[in-house]
């Protein structure tokens, strides 16, 4: 099983202290919209497809580096793909690591994560000359033309996990929220301002208690302050945690409080149970990018913002909503990739 919470990390890496949304996808250096590469995926021709990954962490973890690895595995076994991947990369080793994959004719190099910068000079080196590059969005990864950076807007799921979460308040007739997380940093921050946003969509008067516990993985503080803000009277508790996540739920559970995923789809999840799947896992995010891959139309020299309503993911969903509940949760959604709606702007509204 795919645990949750590891997303809430990578969520993190997609946060700047710039709360404006991005666009779909940005602009390469020089004004470029960036570079199909020829016979993608096949783009070095050598009739068949290699997909290359290297992550700083456990493959093996059942987190975030696994989920990162898992969905591209099935992806690429269904496209008659090879996957080669190793794990736990030294982050000294990046480099060389991403030059032996180029050897091995992989026609992409997939970064598991922004530790691993120090890799992407390769994609400019001749023995990467014809590999395309997906490397996960960070502040601290600068644009170049032959990489292909994956991002999104944490405004977007933030707002509709609090829209998701009012749907099932209202049906309930509670006004009171709960938010538990980990350190309080600009990325839960924000989090929890766009949830409570999203919840007065449709709860004018809705409160929210947020509580930072310092730590995305402490069972035992997640516990107590999950308890705390039942103990306040909330109705819906959002755990947006790491190892945490189910110590809080199965609490949360015990109260019948509506209860939210960080990251995954745990809909099929009974112990602990969850209302709502909130979906931002980065795994989804590549899957997403091998499909657009298959198609030969990834570009390099872009950031490819992942945009709600508009990309598989992200995206939210109620595990047991009723048809009515359901088809506002996707009319919501619709609205957000129409442009109808403006997360940030709704945000916004709670400073006004």
């Amino acid at each position: 099983m795919i645990t949750v919470g590891a997303a809430v990390a990578a969520l993190a890496a997609c946060v700047s202290n710039d709360e404006t949304a991005t666009p779909a996808s940005t602009a390469a250096p020089g004004g470029s919209t960036g570079t199909l590469l020829p016979g993608e995926p096949d783009v070095n021709g050598d009739g068949k497809v290699i997909i290359g990954v290297l992550s700083p962490g456990d493959i093996n973890d059942n987190g975030y580096y696994q989920s990162f690895v898992v969905k591209a595995e099935a992806f690429a076994q269904a496209q008659g793909w090879t996957v080669i991947k190793r794990g736990s990369v030294p982050v000294s080793e990046a480099l060389t690591a991403a030059r032996a994959l180029c050897q091995q004719k992989a026609d992409m190099v997939a970064i598991g994560a922004s530790e691993l910068k120090d890799a992407i000079p390769a994609s400019e080196e001749g023995v990467c000359a014809k590999t395309a590059w997906y490397v996960p969005s960070s502040a601290n990864v600068p644009q170049t033309p032959r990489i292909m950076l994956s991002s999104d807007d944490p405004n977007q799921s933030m707002l509709v996990a609090g829209y998701a979460a009012g749907l099932l308040m209202q049906a309930r007739n509670t006004t009171k929220a709960g938010f538990v997380t980990g350190p309080e940093a600009d990325f839960t921050k924000i989090a929890s301002t766009a949830f409570l946003a999203g919840i007065r969509e449709l709860v004018p008067g809705a409160t929210l208690v947020t509580t930072y516990t310092g730590d995305f993985d402490d069972s035992g503080k997640a516990r107590e302050a999950t308890q705390a803000q039942l103990s306040q009277g909330v109705g819906a508790i959002y755990p947006y945690l790491g190892g945490a996540t189910d110590a809080a739920t199965a609490l949360a559970n015990s109260a019948k409080a509506v209860t939210l995923t960080p990251g995954t789809d745990r809909c099929a999840s009974t112990s602990p149970a969850f209302d709502v799947s909130v979906l931002f896992d980065p795994g989804d995010y590549f899957a997403a990018a091998l499909q657009l891959y298959a198609a030969g139309k990834l570009e390099m020299g872009i950031t490819k913002t992942w945009q709600l309503g508009v990309d598989p993911y992200p995206t939210v969903k109620l595990c047991k909503g009723t048809p009515e509940q359901n088809a506002k949760l996707s009319a919501f959604i619709a609205d957000i990739g129409g442009g109808k709606i403006d997360p940030v702007a709704e945000v916004r509204k709670l400073g006004s």
